[in-house]
């Protein structure tokens, strides 16, 4: 049996920057279930910074990430990890309210953010109808995130201070006993006075497996898919690399360019059991018709389609905090769509609640609460 100070129990976006955090703090191991850590969540997301997404909650630890991703440590990766895209939040006359509620919020954390009119827009974005659109939010300092740089640099700093990755090792049973938590997996037995539950969409599965209560944790659905552009002047072509993301204010579909094609998305939510989700159909034809009635192009080739899980609690905000009945069991999940571009802030903050030492003094000055994350607000009255 392995013994360490902390056992963190899936190898995400989530689970490995909090590794990296407590490596500095003790022992640490991380248990992955597959045998590519990050293959159900991390490696599938559509990788936007924007700090004007999600609850306040999330806005504020996305805030709260900038410094580390425009300043990572020396050595975390040879790359820039955030590079400039834009977004824009487009509406059509009828969402108009949307757009301004959407700009208000986004002005309280994000002052660079600005309101569009339709000139405005089809300015920045010629790529649109003009009987489409009627004006938009527009984030300029809205990031694409080098996912896979991110995820390596935590990995490989968590080896540097000590902590190790250990691969096919889905947790087949959990006891406590003697004030460590005991897991058997395929690859050997492992225990810790902690235990992270950083497992994604199964993060319910593990607490049940620990005897502690679940937090209603629901995987959902995202599709996406990847397509060559056809356009009817081929001149509207020119600057794709460069165009800004697009999003429907109420979240009816999203695209962005991709490595040279575009990539499309429903933004879809659609409850399922956690397992390794493919896409659907009707989900694609349903992204395709609600783009291809915004813009003055059409799909010519889908390259590429996939799908993700996105687990969220009924309030979409992270669950960060220790268990009130089950001792040394602490929570890191519900990171719906939000994981990554918090992950610096998510990191910090849960290897702080788990030492004992509060919410870093960033993450508290933005008006987070430990209770804002804590597992026991979802089992209120």
């Amino acid at each position: 049996m392995e013994r360490v100070d902390f056992l963190i129990v899936g190898g995400g976006m989530a689970g490995a920057s909090a590794a990296y955090e407590l490596a500095a703090h003790g022992s640490v191991a991380v248990l992955e279930r597959e045998s590519q850590p990050g293959y159900h969540s991390t490696g599938r997301s559509a990788a936007l910074y924007t700090q004007t997404y999600g609850h306040p909650v999330v806005r504020a630890l996305t805030v709260a990430s900038w410094d580390f991703y425009t300043n990572p440590p020396d050595g975390f990766s040879e790359h820039p990890l955030l590079t400039p895209r834009g977004v824009l939040l487009i509406g059509r006359a009828d969402q108009t309210a949307a757009l301004d509620r959407d700009f208000a919020e986004g002005r309280r954390l994000t002052p660079t953010v600005e309101r569009l009119d339709r000139a405005q827009t089809l300015a920045r974005a010629p790529f649109l109808k003009a009987d489409y659109v009627d004006g938009a939010v527009w984030e300029p300092a809205a990031m694409d995130m080098d996912v896979h740089a991110i995820h390596s640099g935590y990995l490989r700093g968590l080896k540097a201070r000590g902590g190790r990755l250990v691969t096919d090792a889905g947790v087949t049973a959990l006891e406590r006993r003697d004030g460590l938590w005991i897991a058997s997996t395929p690859v050997g037995d492992f225990a810790a006075p902690v235990l992270v539950n950083a497992a994604g969409a199964w993060a319910d599965v593990l607490a049940g497996m620990a005897g502690a209560r679940p937090v209603g944790l629901v995987p959902k659905r995202r599709t996406a898919i990847t397509f060559d552009p056809v356009f009817a002047d081929p001149a509207d072509a020119m600057g794709l690399a460069g165009w800004p993301m697009t999003i429907d204010v109420d979240e009816q579909f999203y695209m962005k360019p991709e490595s040279g094609r575009l990539l499309l998305s429903p933004a879809d939510e659609t409850p399922v059991e956690p397992c390794d989700v493919q896409p659907e159909e009707l989900d694609i034809a349903v992204a395709i018709d609600r783009m291809e009635q915004a813009v003055r192009f059409s799909v010519r080739r889908i390259t590429h389609k996939w799908a993700g899980l996105r687990s969220f609690v009924a309030d979409k905000v992270m669950v960060v905090g220790y268990d009130e009945s089950a001792d040394g069991f602490f929570w890191l999940a519900g990171q719906g769509g939000y994981g990554i571009q918090t992950a610096p802030a998510m990191g910090r903050t849960a290897a702080a609640l788990v030492t004992g030492r509060g919410l870093p003094a960033e993450v508290a000055a933005l008006g987070v609460r430990a209770e804002d994350l804590a597992p026991a607000r979802l089992r209120r009255p």
